[in-house]
């Protein structure tokens, strides 16, 4: 028997889903209901059910009594009897993680809106979704299947096989523009939510190209065709943000209006740009690794408490190094402008001093605290493993194309991983750490196991330096500007302070201070306020001007506000740092071989 839910958005104005649950006569005397503590793809214990109000219980006669039994397991004692359960759900976090609601939008993850029912997990779950009264305007947009009466982009009932994938299935809520575009034979739906300006034919062509490169690499041998039937992408504009969440056949995106092609510049790649088409490219990759190919850690999924694993650093490393690459494949970008933006990673990993201090493995494993819970200290104290981890990749790819003339890359290791996936079916265990490894000796016929795990445990940077040099590519260390430490300075003098900070209305906001850096040294912290230097008032925009002026091993008074007191400390700008990555494409034969 199914059981049926019921969402209601009457409580627009408080910010209030309205839920309720009509669960079937069952052979059980108590039903036992539960919420997710996390979402997977974040990791991070967030306690949804912290935002459930008024929940209650009832049959057809009487009030039903609600056990609590922590914070988010209750159980009901039924005596096998059909009952209705009802709750609200507070909803104003406009992130891809929970949910949100307003007049303008309604959005929500099943993690945060669903309770379970553990006796009916396996069944049918039906959704219908209520047409509100105080718009017309409203469509609905998401991955659960629609009943037969239900067209797309309509209220109504929908449903999933069971609670796995109803959580699974996102729901974005507006009067949001919708593209449609085929990809493999497969209906793509691209929603987007929130103001914009963008050029949607050039936005729909990139996007296919990036989602056609995917299905290519993953189903070259099994017919071309993605493992779902339609995809959706949910994406929420605002101002400012960036974000996104991977799901089986949908993705919750958040980007800032200014992120998308502008019809008016045809021939513009911009930043913004070329991150957003990074960022759908990264969470279409996922449809393979780490939705379906997952750490053992993973299957199933335990969403009351944390999965400790420490293969993080293949699901989101490896999908972090395609997201980029395969920008260049389809032609997005040129050779050059990809190596730029590798040079980027990887003076992201070497900028601070946390990869001296965390290895790969830790830095999965402690991902429910050091990442996902970063504190002021992270860029000196823990290393990302998205950042280092698509070096790790990096490092493979070229390891296994170097010992095969290029006839074999990390696409055969990803679709050995894929074969694996469907060859065992409901028998699919998940990865250990040594799955791609044993994968990778087998294809070049040697053994790099050694090598291998010395990347993983070793506190150091991935070498990759010889290894680039024979794909015709040079790694040099450049000094970086004095405003932006991911910035290369093409100055002769060019101060380094060793800090990154953001405008602010009083001066400038410190984001982060590196490890025995000058701003340290002064006992600069994160938050400060820096409002003068040499007496000289500082801003965003002058901030350049007056550090370019100051004198080399000198000392100046930098004065900063902390805590509403002002601080006055003496400091010296030093010599620059070679800390920044640049690569350079030296030989383009050479090249070839890892541009195939």
């Amino acid at each position: 028997m199914p059981i049926k839910y019921s969402v209601n958005f009457d409580d627009v104005n408080k910010h209030l889903f309205n839920v309720k649950v009509e669960v079937p006569k069952h052979q059980e005397s108590i039903l036992n209901l539960s919420l997710p503590a996390w979402i997977p793809g974040s990791y991070m214990i967030r306690d949804f059910s912290k935002n459930i109000i008024n929940l209650n219980a009832k049959n057809k006669s009487d009030n039903l009594t609600i056990d609590l039994i922590d914070k988010q397991n209750w159980s009901i004692q039924t005596n096998g009897a059909s009952c209705t359960v009802e709750y609200q759900v507070y909803a104003f976090d406009s992130s891809v993680r929970t949910a949100y609601l307003d007049q303008n939008r309604a959005f929500f993850n099943g993690t945060s809106l669903f309770l379970s029912v553990k006796e009916f997990k396996n069944e049918t779950h039906i959704v219908n979704l209520i047409k509100p009264s105080f718009s017309e305007s409203w469509k609905v947009a998401t991955g659960l299947q629609r009943a037969s009466k239900t067209p797309v982009y309509s209220f109504g009932k929908y449903f999933s096989d069971d609670y796995a994938e109803l959580i699974d299935c996102p729901v974005e809520i507006g009067d949001f523009t919708h593209l449609e575009f085929e990809v493999a034979g497969t209906p793509h739906y691209l929603i987007l939510n929130g103001k914009h300006y963008a050029d949607t034919d050039r936005l729909i062509k990139d996007t296919t190209k990036l989602c056609q490169h995917h299905i290519d690499l993953f189903e070259k041998d099994t017919g071309g065709k993605p493992p779902f039937d339609e995809y959706w992408f949910l994406t929420n504009i605002l101002p400012s943000g960036f974000g996104g969440l991977e799901h089986k056949n949908s993705t919750a995106l958040l980007c800032s209006t200014f992120d998308f092609p502008n019809i008016n510049k045809p021939e513009e790649l911009s930043d913004g740009y070329k991150t957003l088409l990074s960022l759908i490219s990264h969470e279409y990759f996922h449809n393979w690794n780490v939705c379906r190919i997952k750490p053992e850690e993973f299957v199933p999924y335990s969403l009351n408490n944390e999965s400790y694993t420490k293969q993080l650093w293949a699901y989101e490393g490896i999908t972090s190094y395609y997201d980029d690459f395969s920008l260049f494949r389809t032609g997005i970008v040129s050779f050059e402008d990809y190596l730029k933006l590798k040079g980027k990673t990887i003076s992201r990993v070497n900028r601070g001093n946390g990869q001296l201090k965390q290895n790969l493995i830790e830095s999965s494993f402690y991902t429910w605290t050091k990442f996902y819970q970063q504190g002021a200290d992270a860029t000196n104290n823990i290393v990302s493993y998205y950042t280092k981890g698509s070096l790790v990749a990096l490092w493979l790819d070229l390891t296994i194309r170097k010992a095969t003339g290029a006839t074999k890359s990390l696409d055969d290791v990803m679709r050995t991983l894929w074969a694996e996936f469907i060859n065992k079916g409901a028998d699919y265990k998940g990865t250990q750490l040594d799955t791609i490894i044993n994968i990778v000796n087998e294809l070049i016929s040697s053994d790099v196991t050694a090598e291998f795990y010395q990347l993983l445990n070793d506190k150091s940077p991935v070498p990759l330096t010889e290894l680039l040099a024979d794909f015709g590519v040079e790694l040099k260390q450049v000094p970086s500007k004095a405003a932006s430490l991911l910035e290369v300075s093409s100055e002769e003098h060019s101060p380094y302070l060793g800090f990154m900070f953001k405008e602010s209305a009083l001066g400038i906001t410190v984001t982060q201070v590196l490890e025995n850096s000058p701003v340290e040294q002064a006992g600069i912290s994160v938050q400060d306020n820096i409002i003068a230097i040499d007496n000289i008032v500082v801003s965003k925009g002058n901030f350049s001007d007056v550090v370019n002026n100051l004198e080399l091993e000198k000392n100046y008074i930098i004065s900063c506000v902390r805590n509403g007191e002002l601080l006055n400390s003496d400091i010296q700008v030093t010599a620059p740092v070679n800390e920044l990555i640049e690569l350079t494409l030296v030989d383009i034969e050479k090249s070839k071989n890892w541009k195939k």
